[in-house]
C-alpha cells in the first residue's frame, strides 16, 4: 500500500499509462457501444428527472473498479454509482488508503440525449490530496491528464490556462438551477452583473477542461460530490489556475466547503468570482 508521496509518485511513474489504458478500454467496451443506442430499460432516474443513470454508467464503473484495484493493491474505489447504492462507501475518500475517485459517465444527461459532451473522470487521491487525474471524452477523442507538480496535458500537449481577456465579459459556467438551493441561487445571482457572462454548465469534467485550456474563465459550482470535481480541479491547478470556496479557501474533496466555489484560470479571477458570490448571498 502507498504510504507517502514519494511512493505514490513512483506508482504514477510506472503505471500512469496503465490507468489511461483502463479508462480508454472502459469507454470502448462499456460506454461507446451504448451511445445513441440506449434502450428505454437501460436508463433509470435516481433522485429526480434530471438525475439519470444508464447501463453504461454502471458497467463502466464496474470495469474501472476491477482494473484500478488490480493496478494498486490495497486501494479503494469511490465511484458515483457504488455510492448511490451504498452511501457509506463515500467515506473511502476520508480514509488512509489510496482512493480512486471515479465518475464513469460525467454528463449522463448529454450521453442519454446523444450529445458529445460527456466524459469519464478518474482521480487518484491520498489523505485528501489529489495526485493525478484523467479526463477522457471518448467521442471527441480527447484525453486530459494531470500529475501534481508535473503539469496538465491534453493529448500530450501542455495546458496553460492563462488569464482572461480584460476586454471581454468573464465566461463562467454555473451549477444548473435544478440542482441548487434557494441560498445558492441567491449567491449565483451575484454573477449577474456587468462584465460577467454566466451560463448553466454541462459536464463538470469538460467545464474544468475548458478552464484549463483557456476556453472558459471560471466555474461556480454548488455541490461537493468528489467524483465530479477531483479530476478537474487538479487539471486546472496544474494548468496554472486555482480554486476557492466562497470563504476564500481551497476546495476540499473531503467536504465541509462553503458553497458555491469556483475554479478559475488565475487567482485574480477566482477572487473576483468568489467576491461576487458572497455579494449575491
Amino acid at each position: 500500500m502507498i504510504e507517502d508521496n514519494e511512493t505514490i509518485e513512483e506508482f504514477l511513474a510506472q503505471h500512469a499509462v496503465d490507468v489511461e489504458d483502463a479508462v480508454r478500454k472502459a469507454a470502448a467496451q462499456e460506454i461507446m457501444p451504448r451511445w445513441r443506442r440506449l434502450a428505454d430499460h437501460e436508463v433509470d432516474r435516481k433522485s429526480g428527472p434530471h438525475d439519470l443513470v444508464t447501463d453504461a454508467d454502471r458497467q463502466a464503473e464496474l470495469y474501472l473498479t476491477e482494473a484500478l484495484r488490480a493496478l494498486l493493491p490495497g486501494s479503494v474505489v469511490v465511484g458515483e454509482e457504488a455510492v448511490h447504492a451504498n452511501p457509506a462507501s463515500y467515506e473511502g475518500i476520508r480514509g488512509e488508503a489510496p482512493v480512486w475517485i471515479v465518475d464513469p459517465v460525467d454528463g449522463t444527461r448529454q450521453f442519454v440525449n446523444g450529445d458529445t459532451g460527456f466524459c469519464t473522470l478518474v482521480a487518484l487521491a491520498l489523505g485528501g490530496v489529489v495526485h493525478a487525474s484523467w479526463t477522457f471524452a471518448p467521442v471527441r477523442e480527447e484525453l486530459a491528464t494531470a500529475v501534481r507538480g508535473q503539469g496538465a496535458f491534453l493529448d500530450g500537449v501542455r495546458l496553460d490556462a492563462g488569464s482572461p481577456d480584460p476586454a471581454r465579459d468573464l465566461r463562467v459556467a454555473t451549477s444548473h438551477p435544478d440542482f441548487t438551493t434557494d441560498d445558492q441561487k441567491r449567491s449565483l445571482l451575484g454573477l449577474r452583473t456587468d462584465g460577467v457572462a454566466p451560463r448553466a454548465c454541462g459536464s463538470a469534467g469538460l467545464e474544468y477542461l475548458a478552464v484549463a485550456r483557456g476556453e472558459s474563465d471560471a466555474t461556480a459550482f454548488c455541490w461537493e460530490a468528489a467524483w465530479d470535481h477531483a479530476a478537474g480541479l487538479l487539471l486546472v491547478e496544474e494548468a496554472g489556475g486555482t480554486h476557492l470556496t466562497r470563504a476564500g479557501e481551497p476546495f476540499r474533496i473531503t467536504g465541509g466547503n462553503d458553497l458555491p466555489f469556483t475554479a478559475a484560470r488565475d487567482e485574480a479571477t477566482a477572487r473576483r468570482v468568489t467576491g461576487l458570490l458572497s455579494a449575491g448571498a
